[in-house]
């Protein structure tokens, strides 16, 4: 066994970044965190020049973010490193929820088949961040490290900022500027941001250990364990034998004195034994904070990731709404740096992803009031909760140890268009997509693999269209920004100039609800924008207006 050792990557001066007056960039990114990688990622996917500014020339320390959602591992296919991750990390379905000793609670996360990614898999952030920087470094992102914004200065159609390198400093303008700089966000402060919320006074100590145990790759959380009695632990398994465990402390813990491994060592040898050999590779204890900017844009400059909002560690409700902020954000930034559509879409990105952030902060506020009460009252309800769980159905639901990770229905969001047929199921506009098999030139594979590249539509036939219908496509092909069409059916056809999902075992067609005709409009990010139940070009065609935000006022 032994600790992970931080990989150092090169410093590259600057010199050719240096220039009066200063050079301008289309588009500059800070903070090479995972979500500054995925929005780098996403942008050279679409073409885009990229730089990334960091300050540091390594990955994280620690464990951090640890559990990658199947929404977060959507997107990393779409991205390119989801295979990669999925083979490193540990894949799980499973939670369990103890008090005391007695399981009271258990749920899986995808109860049901037909889905190419698992629930969730356990990955140490920094392995994470390895996998993006390679993909990043790839495509042809400019990555500097050791590059420190220092000063952010927004004007009206760029933002000037002021970098401080080994070599000295330097200014140089950015057309546009996403800050994923972190929770502590030194650009927001320097900008004199607002950022307001919640933090709960309760600490909790982390501890990344290595240790060969045969417990089953599941989430375990406690409440009130003999090995730590009237406080909550949590279990989660990483890659290469690495455990992660979460001690509640409380507020009037001494983080300094809690982290010292005198007393990290017995609380780990109360948990697991004095025979099991364990080596602890990094402490650290954090607070509970529930905040989040009041707008995510600012101009020029966009907020993405723990710049812009900050949740609590139960239920993984970090990473992944930053992922899904990249995610949201880049599409619509391409088609303004490209000139396809009016910066305005860019308000879009502010009011969906906070509508997002709001829906974490609630339910992961709903989860640290449960674990971490702070009346008699309050444990008095949690504790009468957990023990009724263990015999009652109807208590279970009351159970809160972290409602996990799920990606937010942006049905407010003024790009949709809304249904004017009925369906049944949860695929409604706003929706992000649920995944299922299909079958593409008669090999297995699956839907969400097929979509995420620029607008796409689905239209759903029993047989080959006929010729208006072909036409109609192909001028969706043809607009200024393309649409471009997947044809699904129930077997296999040959449709010249379309590519033929086969939906063989009917999973598509359950889940969308659909029947010959059906239409669906999908965003470059995997949500539902509109869906009809016959073709029909002109309702395309405004459909595809106002996902460009050029109709419609701001919800």
């Amino acid at each position: 066994m032994g600790a992970y050792v931080n990989p150092i990557y090169p410093y590259k001066s600057p010199a050719d970044l240096m220039s009066t007056p200063p050079q301008r960039k289309p588009l500059i990114v800070i903070g090479a965190g995972p979500v500054g990688l995925a929005a780098a990622i996403d942008a050279r996917l679409q073409g885009l020049e990229v730089l990334v500014l960091d300050d540091d020339k390594t990955v994280s320390v620690g464990s951090r973010a640890v559990c990658y959602a199947k929404r977060s591992l959507e997107i990393l296919d779409r991205l390119g490193i989801a295979n990669q991750a999925c083979d490193m990390g540990v894949s799980w379905n499973i939670g369990r929820t103890f008090l005391e000793e007695d399981e009271v609670y258990q749920f899986n996360l995808v109860p049901d088949a037909g889905h190419k990614r698992p629930g969730m898999i356990n990955l140490q952030q920094y392995h994470v961040e390895e996998m993006l920087i390679a993909r990043a470094l790839e495509l042809g992102a400019d990555i500097r490290w050791q590059h420190k914004v220092t000063a952010v200065t927004p004007h009206d159609a760029h933002a000037t900022l002021t970098v401080e390198t080994p070599d000295g400093t330097f200014d140089i303008e950015a057309d546009w500027l996403v800050v994923a700089d972190g929770a502590r966000s030194p650009i927001r402060r320097h900008l004199g941001l607002d950022i307001e919320g919640r933090v709960f006074q309760d600490r909790f100590l982390i501890a990344d250990v290595i240790m060969k145990a045969d417990y089953p790759a599941e989430r375990w959380f406690w409440f009130d364990p003999p090995f730590h009695p009237n406080q909550s632990v949590l279990l989660h398994k990483q890659s290469n034998n690495v455990w992660r465990i979460d001690f509640q402390l409380g507020w009037d813990a001494d983080p300094e004195e809690e982290k010292k491994p005198e007393k990290v060592i017995p609380r780990l040898k109360a948990m697991l034994g004095d025979e099991r050999p364990f080596e602890l590779e990094w402490v650290s204890i954090y607070t509970f904070q529930c905040r989040r900017m009041t707008d995510f844009r600012h101009g020029r400059v966009l907020f993405v990731g723990d710049a812009a909002h900050q949740v609590s560690p139960f239920g993984a409700r970090g990473a992944n709404s930053g992922f899904q902020d990249a995610d949201d954000l880049m599409w619509k930034l391409g088609l303004v740096i490209k000139g396809q559509a009016s910066e305005k879409l860019l308000d879009t990105y502010a009011h969906d992803r906070q509508f997002a952030a709001d829906e974490n902060i609630m339910n992961s506020t709903r989860s640290t009031d449960f674990i971490t009460p702070k009346s008699r009252t309050s444990k008095t309800f949690r504790n009468q909760v957990l023990a009724l769980a263990k015999h009652h159905p109807f208590a279970r639901k009351l159970v809160n140890s972290g409602r996990l990770s799920v990606p937010s229905f942006l049905t407010g969001s003024v790009l949709n268009t809304p249904d004017a047929e009925v369906f049944e199921g949860h695929m409604v506009p706003g929706a992000p997509m649920d995944d299922a098999p299909v079958q593409v030139d008669g090999q297995d594979a699956w839907l969400l693999d097929q979509v995420g590249k620029g607008f796409q539509l689905m239209l759903f036939v029993e047989a080959a269209p006929d010729a208006r219908t072909l036409a109609t496509l192909q001028t969706l092909k043809e607009n200024a920004v393309p649409v471009n069409s997947l044809i699904v059916s129930r077997q296999a056809l040959q449709v010249p100039g379309f590519q033929v999902l086969v939906d063989a075992q009917g999973c598509v067609a359950k889940r969308y609800d659909t029947q010959p005709g059906t239409t669906y409009l999908l965003r470059p990010d995997q949500h539902v924008l509109a869906r009809w139940r016959s073709l029909d070009s002109a309702r395309l065609q405004a459909a595809m207006a106002r996902a460009l935000g050029q109709v419609g006022e701001h919800a």
